[in-house]
């Protein structure tokens, strides 16, 4: 790893001399087990994002993590801060774009569900190691190299790199990026939310909007004991967000999460979605 950013050093001299121009690349395959160029090592790295920079400044900024900058402050370099801030912005485009196109009918409700799922920092960590990206991190020597493989770090860098991305070639290029790691990250995140289960949805989108948890409580039991009937209402913080009826408890609390995500305008009440 050493002699790499002895190479990258060099890279990045000759980068402050003169801005490097080429021509952009379509997504050719590559092979994981590929290994870098021993002229140019960040090649492999540009071949799998399907981009060639024409900034190459920018990818290594993006590569930067603080605490190298904190060990060569006479470099005059900056760390991947800034562009994390800026990629963060265009992961929101580029994945709401997508799914509103994706998903004509659905509610906003439950796109900005679906949106928080694939924007968490779990996933991007996940798109950052489907890209070995922690390999061509540059950490200062007092960062424990364990650091390469920390989700919040690989996480940080992905957002920096679609920064990074976006400055060098604009939406078009992010936007093709994303359409590699976006349709299966969809169907996870699909499964994942539990959309067949009126609570399992309903806790999601208020964990993701609100940032609460629903609670449930059975307001009125009536009739006898062998033919009860409940009410239960749902509450997200103070409002209560639904109600519902059943011959049991738990009927009546999926009817309670049902009618909540009708009020909500997470579901249609009675539209299939897609």
């Amino acid at each position: 790893m050493g002699n790499w950013w002895i190479r990258i050093g060099r890279l990045w001299g000759r980068l402050q001399e003169r801005q490097e121009e080429r021509a952009p690349r379509g997504l050719p395959p590559t092979s994981p087990q590929a290994a870098p160029s021993e002229e140019d090592p960040l090649l492999l790295l540009e071949e799998r994002l399907g981009w060639s920079f024409r900034n190459r400044a920018l990818l290594l900024e993006a590569l930067t993590h603080r605490s190298y900058v904190n060990e060569h402050p006479d470099e005059g370099i900056r760390d991947n801060e800034r562009l994390e801030f800026l990629g963060d912005a265009v992961l929101q485009l580029v994945v709401s774009t997508d799914l509103f196109r994706r998903f004509p009918d659905w509610s906003e409700g439950r796109l900005t569900e679906l949106r928080t799922a694939l924007i968490r920092g779990e996933r991007l960590a996940a798109w950052a190691e489907a890209l070995e990206l922690g390999r061509w991190l540059r950490l200062g020597k007092g960062e424990a190299e364990s650091a390469r493989a920390r989700p919040s770090v690989l996480a940080d860098a992905f957002e920096a790199l679609l920064g990074a991305v976006y400055l060098d070639g604009g939406l078009p290029a992010v936007e093709r990026l994303m359409s590699r790691l976006l349709p299966e990250a969809i169907d996870q995140a699909l499964r994942d939310l539990e959309w067949h289960d009126p609570k399992g949805r309903l806790q999601h989108w208020s964990q993701a909007v609100r940032g609460k948890t629903p609670v449930y409580r059975v307001v009125a039991v009536e009739g006898p004991p062998h033919a009860a009937r409940f009410t239960v209402q749902v509450l997200i913080g103070d409002e209560v967000v639904g109600e519902g009826q059943g011959t049991s408890k738990r009927e009546a609390t999926r009817e309670a999460a049902r009618n909540a995500l009708i009020r909500l305008g997470i579901e249609n009440g009675g539209k299939t979605d897609p």
